[in-house]
């Protein structure tokens, strides 16, 4: 049964993990959160499904030990155990054709514990390395707070100083574009300089990549929907909510539902539908925010072909690779996904087209793969991976309070001072979650008698 308005009843509209983070903070501060998930699963953007017996993600995701959010959902969770995080930044870099380079940093204070990596760059010339540590030093002094930043672009302002194409494409690239899901010229210079600062340029460890070691399902769904109900709240599953209206009240599969206060945590693209024109006069801005795609390619071969468990490409179609056999159930042989980011390129293109160019390209950087058989190729498309974080966007992205004093907002895309990842997803909730308590407060309603769990 869904709790009535009054007792300190929160209605989240949405089961990412922005939702799921809203839900479990509201219950550490004694309120009541239901969760309404027009999907028959949690996790959002984030989630896995069964194919032929493999527990599929729909797309690698990873976080970098700097996601302190992140993490703390996690340790919300209970799932703290269930990831898996580099002892030590490093990353080896392939070509398809000669030796490839690596970046692994060295055990020194940010930002000098990647200066050795880059003067040991082996894909770029001494000169370009040279300058790739000018560009840094010269990036790490920009405030990407600045407005004027979120009107530049990251492939122009490293043009501007000094980076030719080889060190755009063999290293700046592999970060920014995976970071932004945006290529360098179309990237906004605000987030591209947060993200270059916060991971690469700060605490020395900031950068250590961390991967889940179950599937999203189960990590973003099915352990999160049992922490909500554990913790007292609901999750109401296939749940689609059309209205929200003054009162406040939902209306969820046809039916009114009252609430105390209501986060809505989906993408923009569904907010600005949803949202009372009162709540936000210039919603219809948020579609100014678009989307770029992220297109995965899976591929199963009869035996290993790589022995790391990620790598990432240059000189290639393919970015990053990540071995998902031992969490996918494969029993034998091996299973590769690489992920491509900022896939206008490849998000219409047919499977059978990616198979010839992603096999070809993958025996071109793993030898070992023309000597395997593959045993199985399918794609997964988000076209909609995120919002386009080019020049501009900043000034779309909408704070988490409204003009409705029930009413806010959730989710990658609102102002969290971070990129779309799911690290922004997680701190968007919690900013909302935060604001959801003040409110109640001010308004009298018994905050610490709803769910009976503690605040921490």
């Amino acid at each position: 049964m869904t709790p009535a308005a009054g007792d300190g009843h929160v209605a989240v509209v949405g089961g990412g993990l922005a939702g799921i983070t809203a839900a479990l903070a509201l219950q550490e501060a004694g309120l009541r959160a239901t969760v309404y998930e027009a999907r028959p699963r949690l996790g959002g953007a984030t989630h896995s499904f069964e194919r032929d017996g493999l527990t599929v993600d729909n797309g690698q995701h990873i976080f970098l030990k700097c996601c302190t959010a992140y993490q703390g959902l996690l340790g919300r969770l209970g799932a703290a155990d269930k990831v898996r995080v580099q002892d030590r930044f490093d990353v080896r870099v392939l070509t398809p054709d000669g030796p490839g380079g690596r970046l692994r940093r060295a055990k020194a204070p940010g930002p000098l514990h990647l200066m050795p990596a880059l003067a040991r760059y082996a894909l770029l010339s001494p000169g370009d390395r040279l300058r790739a540590v000018r560009a840094s030093l010269a990036l790490d002094r920009l405030d990407p707070d600045d407005p004027a930043l979120d009107g530049s672009s990251m492939g122009g302002w490293l043009a501007g100083h000094g980076q030719r194409e080889r060190a755009r494409h063999a290293l700046w690239e592999l970060f920014v574009t995976a970071a932004l899901n945006m290529k360098l010229d179309d990237a906004a210079l605000g987030p591209a300089a947060f993200v270059c600062q916060t991971a690469l340029l700060g605490r020395s460890d900031a950068a250590d990549i961390g991967v889940p070691a179950v599937p999203l399902g189960e990590l973003h769904g099915t352990i999160a929907a049992a922490r909500i109900e554990e913790g007292g709240g609901l999750v109401r599953l296939g749940a689609k909510v059309t209205a929200i209206e003054d009162g406040p009240k939902l209306v969820v599969n046809g039916e009114p539902v009252s609430a105390d206060a209501v986060v809505v945590a989906v993408p923009h693209r569904v907010a600005s539908s949803l949202v009372p024109a009162g709540a936000c006069p210039n919603r219809g801005e948020w579609a100014g925010l678009g989307s770029s795609p992220i297109v995965n390619v899976h591929v199963v071969y009869d035996r290993p072909v790589l022995d790391e468990p990620f790598v990432a490409a240059v000189d290639s179609p393919v970015q990053w690779v990540f071995d998902r056999t031992a969490i996918s159930g494969l029993a034998s042989g091996q299973y590769l996904a690489v992920s491509v980011s900022a896939a206008d390129r490849w998000i219409d293109t047919p499977t059978a087209e990616l198979r010839d160019v992603y096999l070809a390209a993958l025996e071109r950087l793993f030898p070992a793969a023309r000597r395997a058989r593959v045993t199985d190729f399918f794609v997964t498309r988000e076209r909609h991976a995120t919002f386009r974080q080019s020049p501009g966007s900043g000034a779309l992205r909408p704070a988490s309070a409204t003009r409705l004093p029930w009413l806010f907002l959730a989710g990658a895309w609102t102002d969290t001072g971070w990129p779309d990842t799911m690290e922004g997803a997680v701190r968007s909730g919690l900013s909302a979650a935060r604001l959801v308590r003040r409110h109640l407060v001010g308004t009298g309603t018994d905050v610490g008698a709803g769910a009976g769990v503690s605040p921490r």
